[in-house]
């Protein structure tokens, strides 16, 4: 069940400049809330690059869970941080593809920090299943 859709927005270093700064969307699934079957991990969040934001998703991932981890109250080893990014099609006659992309983010986890992103490919019953939580809507807000 998703328990929260909206756009997410974090603030940088850079003081009064707000450099590294930006917003995703952000999308939040509590499996507990649903039928089905019993999840090591039953928090699902994934993040998202929403046009305008001035630092990408990839760029700043661990500082996206480590807010995300303390504003929501999720506990990070019950957490699947997963990155997602839409097909993109580009060029004057759409010849250009760029596939879909959904990694899951591991980190290493340090006084309530993420550190040391990995990324990997979802294995094919965990990408169905986010697949299925992303539902007919994967654009952003």
């Amino acid at each position: 069940m998703q328990i929260h859709d909206d756009i997410f927005e974090w603030e940088g270093w850079g003081g009064l400049l707000r450099l590294a700064s930006g917003r995703c969307r952000l999308r939040i699934f509590d499996l507990r809330k649903g039928a089905g079957v019993a999840h090591l991990k039953p928090i699902v969040v994934v993040i998202q690059d929403v046009p305008g934001s001035p630092m990408s998703i990839r760029s700043c991932t661990s500082h996206i869970a480590t807010r995300v981890t303390q504003d929501f109250h999720i506990e990070p080893s019950r957490m699947l941080f997963v990155e997602y990014n839409p097909e993109v099609v580009y060029g004057a006659n759409d010849q250009h593809v760029v596939p879909e992309r959904i990694d899951c983010v591991d980190f290493t986890w340090h006084a309530g920090r993420a550190l040391q992103p990995r990324w990997r490919p979802l294995e094919s019953a965990l990408l169905e299943l986010v697949k299925g939580l992303l539902g007919a809507d994967p654009t952003p807000l």
